[in-house]
């Protein structure tokens, strides 16, 4: 339903252009945000090709409509609550550009309803499943020493995944133990990391590192056997691997480590704002989750081991 066949009309890709680079400008929008508004926003406007309207001018029946063949569509493409709701979060957002611009003076997406999100517990790891985890590289290859690095650092200091392949060598001081994040917004913080993980990238950075650049050189802490630097589906693929070979059965996915990095410290009474701080995030109701996740578990444990529970 989404005439993927059907081209953009110049209008509108210079209009969704313009939107993308002006958020950019003004709020630092992630990379991976700006991929998703973008897509999102050609699929409506190619959609709304064919009826002769343009993004900029459609109107709020034809967002009603185009919403609605999604939904009817949903068995061949994708479309539950999270998705819509980015869709409808995009739209509101080009629309009130728009309205700023002067380029409208009406918003057809105010009266679009966003679909109620279901609140989902981040998936994490137990203590003993995390342990397993970090022995499961063999230290002694040159491979093993890197992969057993980046699990370390990526508990030890609950790093986004992006943050951790993207880290750079003026970024991390070993000597303080301290590891400065610029994430999401530009937003700079610096996070401490432990012996543990400190040793790690010690024993990585020596030798094995050198042998996998094979003589070349690189800005990035961490970089692949071709000498290139890491990306997130490298690392996805490695934890998948050594989640198996540590025998770890619960679900997880590339941020399982930042999950059990921020429940671990809410479980051992970490102050809530701290846990903000050190994760990077903007706002205290997306750390507060963590506080149901420790709950959760605090909760299973009574009712396993307490006689009344």
């Amino acid at each position: 339903m989404d005439t993927p066949s059907v081209d953009l009309a110049a209008d509108d890709a210079a209009a969704i252009a313009r939107f993308v680079d002006a958020l950019w400008v003004e709020r630092g929008l992630a990379e991976n945000s700006r991929i998703d508004y973008t897509s999102d926003l050609r699929l409506v406007a190619r959609w709304l090709r064919p009826r002769g309207v343009t993004l900029e001018n459609a109107g709020e029946g034809d967002l009603r409509d185009y919403l609605a063949a999604r939904a009817a569509a949903r068995s061949k493409v994708p479309f539950g609550p999270r998705t819509q709701a980015r869709l409808v979060s995009a739209l509101r957002q080009f629309y009130g550009w728009l309205l700023l611009c002067e380029a409208r003076r009406d918003d057809p997406s105010a009266r679009l309803v966003q679909p109620r999100m279901a609140r989902r517990l981040p998936r994490t790891l137990t203590g003993a499943e995390v342990e397993a985890l970090l022995a499961a590289p063999d230290r002694g290859t040159e491979l093993g020493a890197r992969d057993a690095a980046m699990l370390e650092l990526a508990y030890a200091s609950g790093l986004r995944v992006s943050e951790l392949v993207k880290l750079r060598f003026d970024e991390l001081n070993l000597g303080h133990g301290i590891v400065r994040i610029v994430g999401k917004g530009g937003r700079e913080r610096l996070v401490p990391i432990g012996e543990p993980a400190r040793d790690a990238l010690r024993a990585y950075i020596g030798a094995p590192r050198t042998l996998l650049l094979g003589g070349a050189t690189s800005d990035f802490v961490f970089v692949t056997a071709r000498g290139t630097g890491m990306t997130r589906q490298n690392f996805w693929y490695l934890l998948r691997r050594y989640a198996v070979d540590a025998g770890v059965t619960t679900p997880f996915s590339p941020h399982s480590l930042r999950h059990a990095f921020a429940t671990h410290l809410m479980e051992h009474g970490a102050d809530l704002r701290v846990v903000q701080t050190l994760l990077g995030h903007r706002d205290l109701s997306t750390t507060q989750i963590y506080t149901h996740v420790a709950q959760a578990r605090l909760k299973a444990f009574h009712e396993r081991f307490h006689p009344r529970g």
